[in-house]
């Protein structure tokens, strides 16, 4: 079992950024696959980008360039660091964590870009 928090999200400016992060409970959190989504209102819930064991990332390709995703494994965290925020960027973000036909979400956190 694994659980995730997430934290970081809140209201910037356009152009702004914000770092989120997201910490894991349990045990081999480095062997899981850790990815963030995000939910805007009316709309689907989206893959914005992930990290795998090995360091492998993958974005979106409307973030590639603005979002960065690292994760510390001493630490069991995973971060998603976010630069030159656009309005199109409000969602809640979620942080998920999978290995084989698991997976485990946290509660999600608010972004907000606006003027």
């Amino acid at each position: 079992q694994v659980q995730l928090v997430e934290s970081g999200g809140g209201l910037v400016q356009p152009g702004g950024s914000l770092r989120l992060s997201c910490a894991a409970s349990g045990s081999m959190f480095n062997t899981y696959l850790m990815r963030w989504y995000r939910q805007a209102p009316g709309k689907q819930r989206e893959l914005v980008a992930e990290v795998s064991s090995s360091n492998y990332t993958y974005y979106k390709d409307s973030v590639k360039g603005r979002f960065t995703i690292s994760r510390d494994n001493a630490e069991n965290t995973v971060y998603l660091q976010m630069n030159s925020l656009q309005p199109e960027d409000t969602a809640v973000y979620y942080c998920n964590a999978a290995r084989g036909p698991t997976a485990f979400w946290g509660q999600g956190t608010q972004v907000t870009v606006s003027s």
